[in-house]
């Protein structure tokens, strides 16, 4: 049985909140460490790393680097598949997919203290039982076509209504622009995950903005 949650972990948990910026795949480290930067700049509460297309070498670097610049602007960082890579840059925690390790053993390589969240797709029972070995947050979708993972499951709204019941975070993922996150988080979630939104300008300021954007309708929502 995954045992109770820690202080430190409940804070931690609470903080899947708003958006969640999940990295574009970049080889060019300092390209991604601005791009990044200037998300945190803009309200990003969360930053997911993947790369899956780069070398071992370059997402060990590239992880620890942005562990150093997200704890450095206060934000919550999370590392995409790679349990051993979370453990060893001190991330905040691990997001697990369904082809990853299990919820039970990611917990005893990461200890007490730091967050498994969960791919969930458009899967309820597999967020019950996500929750009930010990997830700290759950993701849904893709609610939206998305670009990042054009054949991805698509999931139903409902899900993030259902998901208040679960008593963690909901992060809804797929496509989610400033325009079609308002009916998302009125459904529930606790946070938007985005790439493209944020992540596809160039320049710096522009990513700002847009992180700002997004940050800014859980803002509005909280004062509803």
């Amino acid at each position: 049985m995954p045992g109770a949650r820690t202080d430190i972990r409940r804070v931690r948990a609470a903080r899947i909140a708003g958006l969640y910026a999940l990295t574009p795949e970049l080889d060019a480290t300092a390209r991604l460490l601005a791009k990044v930067a200037a998300a945190l700049d803009g309200g990003a509460a969360a930053i997911q790393y993947r790369n899956k297309a780069a070398s071992a070498a370059t997402r060990r670097a590239q992880a620890h680097a942005l562990a150093d610049l997200t704890a450095g602007r206060s934000g919550l960082f999370i590392v995409n598949d790679d349990v051993d890579l979370a453990v060893e840059v001190g991330a905040d925690g691990v997001h697990l997919g369904e082809d990853d390790a299990g919820i039970i053993a990611a917990r005893e390589r990461l200890g007490p203290d730091r967050l498994v969240g969960v791919s969930c797709y458009g899967e309820w029972q597999r967020a019950q039982t996500a929750v009930a070995e010990g997830a700290d947050y759950v993701a849904f979708g893709s609610f939206f076509p998305s670009a990042t993972k054009p054949l991805a499951r698509r999931a139903d709204v409902s899900l993030l209504r259902r998901a208040r019941a679960l008593g963690v975070p909901a992060v809804a993922i797929g496509g989610i622009t400033a325009a079609n996150a308002p009916a998302l988080i009125a459904a529930g979630a606790s946070a938007v995950a985005v790439v493209a939104d944020v992540f596809a300008h160039e320049e710096p300021a522009d990513v700002t903005r847009a992180a700002a954007a997004l940050a800014s309708l859980f803002a509005g929502a909280s004062a509803k």
